[in-house]
């Protein structure tokens, strides 16, 4: 193991293997105790896509929440769902089987389709022309935006769903998917991710599903590891201390590398990132 796979691994802080059940337990509490803790906290917020990630971070807060109203004896917290389609979403059936799963406390949807092109007509019209993917970019920030709105509207936190695997490739849009308030999946890789969603008794479809962004027009649902050019087993090796070929090993440690300032807070003048 080279020296920049033990510190990506120490920052990332994946485990080579999990007990899903800890982990699911981890989770849990990591969200019932940042409720608690904030007392003018009343819930959170979630899109949910229809894909792996975002169901296992929905099971999960729902799950918490209802260990929170059970040991308040009210209905004082809830989870909220949001469907954010871009128009008409193509697996718009896996979206429903994840609620379905889930069963949140609240569902909104929002299509975000009349802002997202709205916000193109603007720039358009100030001389600026998006290209496929800076649009894909701004539905990603403006699903974050819906959900940030939802949330001030029930005093709720948002919730994210980066994890290991696709934190080390910077892949997502930054303040876009980007950004949340917590983040239960952290410290976990894709397969880990998996691992947890069997053990909840999640439908098979929506963890084995190939995993797409789904946000340029010019190539729909685009395969993460075809955009990527490299596979999740190799990503999630790597994240879990083993050897893998030197191509792929050295095109995760460029995205790495290039992707950090996704990992970091806004630079100040104080800070040695810059320098």
């Amino acid at each position: 193991m080279t020296n920049l796979q033990q510190t990506i691994i120490e920052e990332m802080k994946v485990k080579p293997s999990i007990d899903p059940q800890e982990e699911i337990r981890t989770s849990i509490d990591f969200m019932k105790n940042y409720l608690k803790k904030h007392s003018f906290l009343k819930g959170m917020v979630l899109g949910i896509s229809g894909g792996q990630d975002s169901t296992l971070a929905g099971k999960l807060a729902q799950m918490a929440v209802n260990e929170l109203n059970e040991e308040a004896g009210a209905d004082t917290y809830s989870f909220i769902a949001v469907r954010l389609p871009y128009g008409v979403q193509f697996d718009e059936d896996d979206c429903q089987d994840a609620l379905n799963y889930i069963q949140p406390s609240k569902i909104y949807t929002v299509n975000i389709k009349d802002a997202v092109d709205a916000s193109k007509r603007a720039l358009d019209a100030s001389g600026i022309t998006l290209s496929d993917f800076a649009k894909g970019n701004e539905k990603a920030r403006e699903r974050m935006k819906v959900q940030y709105s939802i949330a001030a509207m029930h005093s709720a936190v948002v919730l994210g769903t980066d994890h290991a695997a696709e934190a080390i490739t910077g892949f997502y849009t930054k303040f876009g998917d980007g950004g949340a308030d917590l983040v239960p999946l952290f410290r976990l890789n894709k397969r880990q991710g998996k691992q947890m969603l069997k053990a909840l008794d999640s439908p098979e479809h929506l963890y084995t599903k190939i995993p797409t962004a789904d946000l340029e027009e010019d190539r729909p649902a685009l395969p993460d590891e075809i955009a990527l050019g490299i596979t999740y087993d190799q990503i999630d090796d790597y994240l879990e201390g083993k050897e893998i070929p030197s191509e792929p090993r050295e095109k995760l440690e460029n995205y790495y590398l290039r992707s950090q300032h996704k990992r970091h807070l806004p630079i100040t003048v104080f800070d040695d990132f810059w320098k």
